[in-house]
C-alpha cells in the first residue's frame, strides 16, 4: 500500500445520470461562467460537467469529497473548454482533494519554502493526477473579484500541456501567427509584474507556464478588468478560448492522432491531408 492509498477515503461512485434543480442553483450561485450562459448553453455546460465527473476519479486524501466539491472540480474543468465540444482531459486520470495546503511530499498542512500550496498537476509518479486543496477550490469561487481560481488555473496548465509541454504556449489552441507575438508579450508582462508595474498577480511572473495559468484566472474572473487593464493579453486569450476558434478545423479531439489516421475534425481526410498543416 502507498503513501496516498493509506489516507484515501472510500472512492466516489457515480456521481448521476441528470443535473438537480438543487445543482443548478449552486452553479448559478458560486459560479459566474455559469450566470452568463444562455439556458442552452447552461444545459450543454451540465451535460459536459456530467461526463466529466462520470469519467474521473476525485479522491480525498484524509477527507471525505462532498458534493459541492464534486460540483465545483467539474465547473472548474469545463469553464477553459467549454468552447470546445470534443475536448477530452486525456493527461488526467485522478483529482487528488486535500482539506488544505501540501507540499511536494503531499504532508498535509505543512510547507515547502514558506510556501503553501494549493493546487499542482502530477509529473513523474504522479503523472495523470491533479493535486487541489478544498479550502482554494472554495474560495476561488465565493471570490468572484480577486481574479484567482486555484482550480481553474490547474486545468489550465492540463490545456497547456496538451502538446507535451507545460510552457505557457498552449498550441494546438493558438493560431501560428500568435505563438511568436504571445511569447514576446509574456515576456513583456513578466517584467512589469516584477517592477511591481501590474495589477497581474505576482506569481504569474515565475515563469511562462505560471503566467498562462494566472492570466487565464483573471480572464475567466475579471474578463472586463482585464481587457480594459491588458488588451493585448485579453485579444490573444479571447482567441485561444473563444468560441470562433472552436469553430475552425482544428484538432479538437485532444488525443496525440498519427499522420496517417482519420483527421478528428470530421473532414474524411487523414490527418496530415488537413488538420496537421493548418
Amino acid at each position: 500500500m502507498g503513501f496516498l492509498d493509506f489516507f484515501r477515503s472510500k472512492r466516489r461512485p457515480k456521481f448521476a445520470d441528470s443535473f438537480t434543480p438543487n445543482w443548478r442553483r449552486f452553479l448559478a450561485d458560486k459560479v459566474q461562467f455559469y450566470r452568463s450562459l444562455t439556458e442552452e448553453e447552461k444545459n450543454q455546460f451540465e451535460i459536459r460537467m456530467l461526463q466529466f465527473l462520470n469519467t474521473m476519479e476525485i479522491t480525498g486524501i484524509q477527507t471525505t469529497v462532498q458534493e459541492e466539491d464534486s460540483l465545483l472540480i467539474g465547473a472548474s474543468a469545463i469553464i477553459p473548454i467549454f468552447a470546445f465540444p470534443k475536448w477530452e482531459y486525456f493527461n488526467l486520470k485522478e483529482v487528488l482533494l486535500y482539506p488544505a495546503h501540501f507540499d511536494f511530499e503531499h504532508n498535509i498542512g505543512q510547507r515547502v519554502e514558506d510556501v503553501a500550496i494549493l493546487g499542482m498537476v502530477g509529473y513523474g509518479y504522479m503523472e495523470g493526477k491533479m493535486v487541489l486543496s478544498r479550502k482554494a477550490l472554495h474560495l476561488g469561487f465565493d471570490n468572484e473579484e480577486d481574479k484567482r481560481n486555484t482550480a481553474i488555473h490547474e486545468f489550465v496548465h492540463l490545456i497547456d500541456k496538451a502538446d507535451g509541454r507545460i510552457d505557457g504556449i498552449p498550441e494546438r489552441l493558438m493560431h501560428r501567427e500568435n505563438v511568436i507575438p504571445w511569447i514576446h508579450l509574456i515576456d513583456k508582462k513578466m517584467e512589469e509584474i516584477l517592477d511591481n508595474d501590474s495589477d497581474i498577480n505576482r506569481y504569474g511572473a515565475t515563469n511562462r507556464s505560471e503566467f498562462m495559468a494566472v492570466v487565464a484566472e483573471y480572464f475567466f474572473e475579471r474578463p472586463k478588468l482585464l481587457e480594459e487593464n491588458h488588451p493585448e493579453v485579453y485579444a490573444i486569450l479571447e482567441d485561444i478560448f473563444s468560441h470562433e476558434l472552436a469553430d475552425r478545423k482544428l484538432i479538437e479531439k485532444m488525443k496525440p492522432v498519427r499522420h496517417f489516421e482519420p483527421c478528428p475534425c470530421g473532414s474524411g481526410k487523414k490527418f496530415r491531408d488537413c488538420c496537421m498543416n493548418g
